[in-house]
Parts: C-alpha cells; structure tokens; sequence
C-alpha cells in the first residue's frame, strides 16, 4: 500500500509541474503578445524559477530576478548568473538614479518611478563648459538646478 502512495505522490507532482509548465507557456505567450521583453520577478525563490527561465529564453524574454544586500555571496551570484538584462536589488537604503538626467522632465520621470533622489553631472558640466564667461555659467547653473528642482514641486 505504501509503494501505491508513493506512486500517487510522484504522478501528482509529476502532473503538478506539467500543469505549471503549461501554466508559465500561456502567461509568456500572453506577456510577449501584450507587454514586451523584459519580465521582473521580484518575489520567485530562484530554486522555483527553472520553468520559468527556460521558457522566458525560447520566448526571448529577458528575466530579472530579485537579490537584497543581505542575500548570502554565493546565492547572489547564482541570481546575477540567471538573471537577465539587470538584476532587481531590494535595498532599505535611498535609491538615487543619476544616468542621463539632464532635463526636468527626467527628473519628475525618475521621482514619480519612486526614486529617492537624482543625480546631475554631465548636463552640469556642460552647461559650465558652453558658458562664455564663469559668472555666466554659474548663473546658468543656478537657474537649470531651480528648474529640476521645480520639477519635484
């Protein structure tokens, strides 16, 4: 009787993962008609991903998937090594964004993404290095910082 159950026990995980299986085909069917080409997973334990990583690549779907600061080294770097395009990091600490950003609309964009602050460089330096005299650049300077800031009011 034992050996029965046992049986019963494989053939249900067996038809539990092939319904998962097929479960996973339609969602990403569906994900890549409607949505687009990168999937974030932020809550999918690594360990119960493998469908999921499979199908994403026949469907050339780039998945990300979620690591903390406190993940353990060696579990991080399998996430990083199956996570595709960038990795999801779950922090406490502000999240500042700071690539690009050069007009107010950037700055409202990255704030309604729910960054904690930006950062400003290259359009900064440019603004500088364009002016015709120092006063001027910093004059300049002073008055495209009010309109990023003016941007978040």
């Amino acid at each position: 009787m034992a050996g029965a159950t046992v049986s019963t026990t494989i053939g249900l995980k067996a038809l539990e993962e092939t319904k998962s299986h097929f479960i996973v085909i339609n969602f990403l069917t569906l994900f890549v008609f409607y949505a687009g080409a990168v999937l974030v997973v932020p809550d999918f334990p690594l360990e119960e991903t493998k469908i999921l990583r499979m199908e994403s690549s026949k469907n050339n779907i780039e998945l990300v998937l979620l690591t903390t600061p406190t993940t353990p080294i060696d579990r991080m770097k399998s996430i990083v090594s199956f996570s595709e395009g960038f990795v999801y990091l779950a922090t406490s600490k502000p999240v500042v964004v700071g690539f690009d950003i050069s007009k107010p609309e950037h700055v409202k964009q990255v704030a309604e993404w729910g960054a904690d602050g930006v950062i400003v460089g290259s359009a900064m330096v440019k603004l500088l290095g364009e002016a015709k005299s120092p006063e001027e650049g910093l004059k300049e300077l002073e008055n495209f910082t009010k309109s990023l800031k003016a941007a978040l009011i």
